[in-house]
């Protein structure tokens, strides 16, 4: 039995309902008899039945003795009555004398509970397998746990030599249509779009989903110490007041053309200063505790994509790579603002995943511990 090739699909299940399951990690399993599947499903939203208890409904219809199955979990089942009851209570009912989970809950609660048991009421328990992915994929979920703020995902799109844009800031579009689809699809699972002030100010951006599934518009921030004109033609100005917020320090959030601007619809939040800059985690957790947003993501420029690997806020990096080179030392780089003078002064990220899209490469990356000073 090949048993990541089964957790591979648990997986794939689970990343169906990304940005559904919130404050829940997304889940998914599969029932195997031998080498076959017979039963299969992912925790579809919160509040709903967890991926075990999914997955067993889809196994029954087959009439097969689940006693004589193995489970797959990319999630180690709950032993806890939540919005559910315990998914451990579903699988001794149905059985079920193999389990495979992918790891452990990292709520240090209940961490190890579950599998734990499950062995004491005589099921076979294996715990680790693709393990690294099945942590990636719950990667917000432990962000949750641990921190009060949003899961931010830091998107960059840049061509092979490392450029956002040309000397002259003309940047559309550096990546194919299929990346920015994916983009947008991106925008959908979130509550908020981030840039900073330069990107504002120069395309103009509207920062709103344009795929057809999406619930909700995502909220505009702009983190900038420039407040534009309440007047001024900016798409977000003119069409999005209202689901538009500036990130600024505490003064200008208190002047005079802050009051015009919230006068006309828009939010403007002060946020306190760093060594560094704002605060950009006091910005992310009034994000999750006023607005019960759960996602954020920034899409640029080069300095505040930076700030956020700097203050060890990006969670989940996804960076396009076009397959064009500009070859200008003028045009503007994909992270800038730094000056070190050594290779171990780097960021230093994993990379969790590789596609392509089109002509164009995606990298899903996470950081590594920072070694940064």
């Amino acid at each position: 039995m090949n048993q990541s090739l089964f957790m591979a699909q648990a997986i794939s299940l689970a990343q169906r309902a990304k940005g559904k399951t919130c404050p829940n990690p997304c889940v998914g399993a599969v029932i195997t008899a031998g080498d076959e599947i017979i039963g299969q499903g992912y925790h579809q939203a919160y509040g709903q039945s967890h991926a075990e208890v999914e997955a067993i409904t889809d196994a029954r219809t087959t009439g097969c003795d689940l006693s004589q199955c193995t489970l797959y979990v990319t999630l180690e089942p709950c032993n806890h009555t939540g919005k559910t009851p315990p998914c451990t209570k579903a699988i001794l009912e149905a059985g079920i004398k193999n389990v495979v989970i992918g790891t452990k809950d990292p709520n240090e609660n209940v961490s190890g509970g579950g599998a734990a048991f499950l062995s004491q009421s005589g099921v076979h328990v294996t715990c680790g397998i693709e393990e690294q992915k099945c942590l990636d994929l719950i990667a917000d979920f432990n962000t949750w746990q641990k921190t009060s703020r949003a899961y931010l995902y830091l998107k960059m799109a840049s061509t092979l030599d490392g450029r956002i844009a040309t000397r002259s800031g003309h940047s559309q579009w550096v990546t194919s249509d299929i990346s920015r689809k994916s983009v947008h699809e991106l925008r959908s699972k979130v509550g908020a779009v981030i840039v900073g002030g330069n990107t504002f100010y120069q395309d103009n951006p509207r920062l709103n989903c344009r795929t057809a599934d999406f619930q909700k518009q995502p909220l505009a921030i702009i983190v900038t110490s420039k407040l534009p004109s309440p007047d001024s033609d900016f798409y977000l100005i003119r069409e999005r007041a209202q689901e538009t917020i500036f990130w600024t320090d505490q003064k200008i959030s208190e002047s005079k053309q802050a009051q015009r601007l919230k006068d006309i619809g828009c939010e403007v939040t002060g946020l306190n200063k760093t060594l560094s800059g704002l605060d950009l985690e006091q910005g992310l957790t009034l994000l999750r505790q006023k607005k019960n947003i759960y996602y954020a993501l920034c899409e640029g420029g080069g300095k505040l994509s930076l700030s956020f690997l700097e203050a060890k806020l990006a969670d989940e990096i996804w960076h396009f790579i076009a397959m064009k080179i500009l070859g200008d030392n003028q045009a503007i780089p994909v992270f800038q603002g730094r000056t070190p003078q050594t290779m171990d002064k780097s960021f230093d990220l994993r990379l969790s995943e590789s596609k392509t899209m089109g002509n164009d490469l995606l990298l899903k990356l996470f950081p590594k511990i920072a070694t940064v000073n």
